[in-house]
């Protein structure tokens, strides 16, 4: 059996003490749990001089004496600081390169220009709301500048244009909490209904100091899904009661997600999902609050 989770512990003392605190839970892990606890993944590391890897993020101790209140007291030493690791962010920018170079996903080409742009923006979405703690927000602009040029690229191949073509076209201004942002958007009109709307960008980079994060893949695979959940969509039916009007879609990051341990019977909407291997089930409103609630009660399709 591994020793199945990670925890972080803090502790104010000599390095000698918290060495010993080290063997005292590797004697505990193994007597009572019979675990073992892994040498090369268990550090010790100073809070001041080096940074301790934990899911994903660098956690460090802030050290500025610059940094005074209004009585000139230092203010931010000895707090905790959440960063996000440069070369993850460089690892990621990766998958949107070649030889360094933002490229076009040519995969993608033959898909709608709004599942194009719901597909950057979902992947991108979820990278920068999982470091939502990071003090280093800033670092985040690298990914969305060389995701931006890929994206670009990737619509001006489609339409055989000029990148600069594909900027008049979409190019747009939201209006967010924390001010107006710069984004791109694809509408798909709908007659006698609201449009359909994809949106990259227009995430500010502010930390959200009470986030809840939810742990991530390491990989992204580029698959073509054509034109068919903008058709679905289009279609304006409930894949579950048949209602149409105030279709949505609902939308989960792996056909691994529908597998959930301890439910006896899986409901309608994760059947159909699973038979149909799909990773995005147009739903009206109501079906789709009852997803997240919890509470949908069809036991057919």
């Amino acid at each position: 059996m591994r020793y199945a989770d990670d925890f972080l512990l803090g502790f104010a003392g000599p390095k000698a003490e918290a060495e010993e605190i080290k063997g005292l839970l590797r004697e505990f892990l193994h007597r009572e749990l019979r675990l073992l606890l892994s040498e090369d993944k268990t550090l010790v590391t100073h809070a001041q001089t080096e940074a301790a890897r934990f899911l994903g993020y660098e956690i460090k101790r802030f050290v500025d004496n610059t940094k005074r209140d209004r009585h000139g007291r230092r203010c931010i030493n000895h707090r905790i600081n959440f960063r996000i690791p440069r070369e993850v962010v460089t690892k990621r920018c990766a998958l949107y390169q070649k030889h360094g170079i933002a490229c076009t996903r040519v995969e993608l080409i033959n898909d709608h220009e709004y599942t194009i742009v719901s597909n950057y923006q979902s992947q991108y979405r979820d990278f920068v709301q999982y470091y939502a703690l990071a003090h280093n927000q800033g670092n985040l602009t690298r990914l969305c500048w060389v995701m931006e040029t890929s994206l670009l690229k990737t619509l001006a191949a489609k339409q055989k244009i000029r990148v600069s073509e594909v900027v008049r076209r979409y190019k747009r201004t939201v209006t967010t909490p924390e001010g107006p942002r710069r984004c791109l958007e694809v509408r798909v009109e709908r007659e006698g209904k609201n449009p359909l709307i994809a949106r990259f960008g227009g995430i500010p980079f502010k930390r959200q100091k009470w986030a809840v994060i939810k742990d991530q893949s390491e990989t992204i695979h580029f698959q073509a899904t054509t034109t068919e959940v903008v058709q679905r969509l289009l279609a304006d039916t409930c894949a579950l009661c048949g209602a149409t009007a105030q279709c949505q879609v609902h939308h989960i990051r792996s056909l691994a997600d529908l597998k959930v341990p301890g439910r006896r019977e899986k409901p309608a909407w994760v059947k159909l999902m699973a038979a149909r291997r799909r990773k995005t089930l147009v739903v009206c409103r109501d079906c789709h609050a009852a997803i997240h609630a919890g509470t949908i009660n069809l036991s057919t399709v």
